[in-house]
């Protein structure tokens, strides 16, 4: 028997909680954020990101990897290092990413003592999808 009020309910969908649980997971946000630059080193990566502990940020970008999101490339050099950079997959979050800059723009406040950085949070990228031709809009030109 269905409770009164509770057929107004939908269900969540199991690929969007999967995606949400990915995506806002401690640091994968700001993770993701940072590598839209391009392909970074670890030191890099954990400059870019204030608090994060070379624990946290090898713990995230091996999930991230995992999940498709983001690929790890070994540059044969002496000395060997290692660089990380977004897979298509990681690239077309980017509006999604863009929306919660912006949603966070307009509903949460600056924590006390920090600065809103605009480095931070550049112009809306241009969605991945448009790179094959998809003429879907910004989040901008929606706004």
């Amino acid at each position: 028997m269905v409770e009164p009020g509770m057929s107004d309910v939908h269900p969540v969908c199991v690929r969007f909680h999967a995606a949400i649980e990915l995506i806002g997971a401690k640091w994968s946000g700001a993770v993701l954020q940072a590598l839209f630059t391009g392909s970074h080193r670890f030191a890099d990566i954990r400059a870019a990101i204030p608090g994060v502990s070379d624990m946290m940020l090898t713990r995230r970008l091996r999930e991230l990897e995992d999940a498709g999101l983001v690929e790890r490339q070994v540059i044969p050099a002496s000395p060997v290092h290692v660089e990380y950079q977004l897979t298509q997959m990681g690239r077309e979050a980017g509006p999604v990413l863009d929306a919660v800059i912006s949603w966070s723009h307009r509903w949460i406040p600056v924590p006390a003592g920090a600065t809103d950085d605009t480095a931070s949070h550049p112009g809306v990228r241009e969605p991945a999808s448009q790179s094959r031709g998809n003429s879907r809009p910004s989040t901008q030109e929606i706004q």
